[in-house]
Order: C-alpha cells, then structure tokens, then sequence
C-alpha cells in the first residue's frame, strides 16, 4: 500500500495524534530529507469561508514566529487532491505536557517551573511581535527528549476564534484553561495566555485543576464562588510565595495578572527562591493574603464577572463535542516537608532532662496496670474455683501480687533519686 502524500512533497509515515480540529502525522519531507509533523485540519473547517481566510493569514504570521521555545511552522496550504488545509511544522521527538500528566499525574516543582519558565520566554517573544496563541493548554506544550519546551499551534486557535463554527457553538481549546474573560465571549490578549499558563503550572505542580468543571458555564460560576487552593496548601514543598506567584497568574481580572510573560516568569522564579510577587500583585494578592489568616477572600483581588450568552452558547458546544476539561491525575502528594531541622533541636534538647520523670511515669503505669489484673485473677479464681481452695488461691495470689508491688516499688524509687 503506497502512503499517501501531501502537496506532492510531505509523505504521510504515521498518525502523531488527533483531535476535534486536526490530525497530526509524523512525514518526510522528500525535497528536503528530513522529519516533520503535518496537521491535517478537519474537514467541516474547509466549509466556513471566514475560518479558511483567516487561518490563512494567521498562519503566515505564526510562520514569522522563529524561536527555540516556538515549534517552527514551515509551510501551509491547501492539498489539490484532497482538499484538506495543512500545516507543515517541525518534529518535536518528545512527548507534550498532557501526555506527562496522563502517564504522571504530577511532576516535581523545579522540573514543572523549567518548563514553564521556557514557555513564558515562547510567549513573550510571540507577543511582541503581536502574536497571541489564546489556545495555552498541556496538550500544546512539548518537551523534546533534550529538555527543550516548544509551544505548539500558534495561529490556529486565533483563526477559528472569530469563525462562523466558533459562534454555534464549536469549542475553543479546553474549558479549564480559557481565561474568564475568554468564557464571557470578551476579546483575548496576552493576559489570557498568562491565565492559561497559570493553570497549566498550577496542574503540573500539584497533579489538579485549580477549578475542575464539566462546562463554561460550571466554570463561570466556580471561578465567582469559590477559590482555588493555594499550591503550598496541596504540596508541602512549594513555598507560600511561590504559592502567590502562581495565584497571580490565575486572577480573574486580567490587570491583577502579570503584564508580560517575561514578568510572569520572573515572578515564579523568584517565588521558587522564597521572594514575594512584585507591588504590581497587591491587587491580586490582597483577598488570597487574608485568606491564609481565616478571613476570606476581600474584594480588592476580583472583579465580579456575570455569566453571559457567549458564555452558554460555549458551554452548549462543549456538551455537545464531549470535550473534558479535566486530565487524568493522581491524587497530590504531600512532597517533602520544609520546616528546617534547626527549629526542633532546640525543642529535643530542653526535654533531655524530663526523661527520668517520663521514665518513673511509666513504671508507676506498668504497677498500676499489673495491680489491676492481679485483682481481676483473683476475682476470676473467686468465682471459678471449689470452695475449700478458695482462700488458700487467695493467699498465694495476693502474697505474689505485694511482693511483686514492694519490687516494683523499689525500683521506682532508685530510678527517681
């Protein structure tokens, strides 16, 4: 069986993966001999006009986009003999941000802060030259075997946004990572990356979602109602100010987040070092602070956002795709403890001196305990025994159990001196 080929150049090897949007193939490039990963868009996208000029167009600007943590798209167009649109990009050999959850559940912090910061350095150069991905998910992470993170799809999510097919109802990335901004149907910029980041970091680090929701809507009205746990409240091993780093990233109001990636990154690195967020957080961090002191989350962190019609009419899309919000995790773990050694010797050391009380406590105990069940055999031998040896079982017994008391006695009080 010959394999298919694409635009007479890419020969299709083996399906990468696939979704509601696209296939992803691993293909050679014949002219240039080398390895590269083809998305075959879904073919009801080839039927809405909008969607095609527009994914054209932004692909040509992801194209633009040539960065080591920015997965290099190298060609595009549309297959003469299939009909169906292409992306050509490079080959990652590796394995994406979902993929490590579904098989992990979880990584360790400094391994999940390594990716992130390389993916903040991929969206900072993306947005500065006017590029915003509105897609940031697992999925769309990829760690090459190396160690290198490459963020993938820039372009597509920003052509099928404003489509005809968007509008009833198809679903725009997965529900847990779109800003909230993004679910009330508002225009998405550079802060709603951020969000998504947020929650990507937030999942990798503790193994869940900070909101965990089956629809938009759901989604909506948890981010309003409740607060997500602070990180060092799920694993004992991120420090409280790395905790609030990452809480910033994840403020419903998108002028409480970092303004750029590149202060993004800056902050959880410095969160990972035990240094607070910047002034610019306050206003995030306000409610969040008093909350770990017991009083609730205040009013300066959020601005309250109302559930829209954009925000069902996505939600219905998301019912109906099946799409799931949620990866397959493991439960958090507890991580290793941070409290230093150093605080509890001094503790050790000013009980030394109580132990021969301890010790003397212990024996008393031991002779109240022994004297207890001498008096229950005698009382069993009682009520057991013939009458005629009745008193001569007590005598023995009761003989045994005071010089087992004078013992016990004496040792107590040479232990004690």
């Amino acid at each position: 069986m010959s394999k298919v080929e694409i635009a007479g150049r890419y020969r299709l090897e083996s399906r990468l993966g696939f979704g509601g949007m696209s296939t992803v193939h691993l293909a050679l490039d014949l002219r240039l001999e080398r390895q590269v990963a083809v998305k075959l868009l879904a073919e009801h996208l080839a039927d809405d006009p909008a969607f095609v000029s527009r994914f054209q167009r932004e692909a040509q600007a992801a194209a633009r986009l040539v960065h080591p943590n920015i997965v290099q798209v190298f060609d595009s167009g549309r297959d003469e003999h299939t009909g169906q649109y292409f992306i050509v990009m490079e080959y990652i050999e590796g394995s994406s941000c979902a993929e490590i959850l579904r098989d992990q559940g979880w990584i360790e912090v400094d391994e999940a802060l390594s990716i992130i910061e390389q993916a903040c350095e991929g969206l900072h150069y993306a947005h500065r030259h006017g590029v915003v991905h509105r897609d940031v998910k697992p999925g769309n992470l990829l760690r090459a075997r190396e160690g290198e993170v490459k963020l993938a799809d820039f372009g597509i999510a920003k052509a099928t946004e404003q489509s005809s097919i968007t509008q009833v109802g198809s679903v725009l990335g997965t529900a847990a990572y779109l800003a909230p901004e993004q679910a009330r149907g508002e225009e998405a910029g550079p802060s709603a990356d951020l969000y998504g980041l947020g929650v990507v970091t937030y999942q990798l680090i503790s193994g869940r979602l900070p909101y965990e929701a089956t629809s938009l809507t759901e989604l909506a009205l948890k981010q309003q109602q409740e607060e997500p746990p602070l990180l060092d409240t799920l694993v004992a091993a991120v420090r409280p100010e790395l905790a609030e780093a990452v809480a910033v990233a994840l403020a419903l109001d998108p002028r409480d987040r970092y303004k750029t990636a590149l202060e993004m990154r800056h902050g959880l690195s410095d969160g990972a070092r035990g240094i607070p967020p910047g002034e610019h957080a306050h206003a995030a961090r306000g409610g969040r602070a008093s909350r770990r002191g017991g009083t609730g989350r205040g009013a300066a962190g959020r601005r309250v956002a109302t559930p829209t019609a954009a925000t069902s009419v996505l939600a219905a899309g998301a019912h109906a795709s099946g799409a799931s919000p949620t990866v397959a995790a493991r439960r958090p773990r507890p991580g290793p403890s941070r409290a230093p050694a150093a605080r509890t010797q001094p503790t050790a050391r000013a009980a030394a001196p109580a132990r021969p009380h301890r010790r003397s406590r212990r024996l008393l105990i031991a002779l109240l305990v022994l004297l207890v069940l001498a008096a229950a055999a005698v009382a069993v031998v009682i009520v057991t025994a013939p009458a005629p040896a009745k008193v001569v079982l007590r005598n023995v017994v009761y003989s045994d159990v005071q010089h087992t008391a004078a013992a016990l006695e004496k040792l107590v009080s040479e232990n004690t001196q």
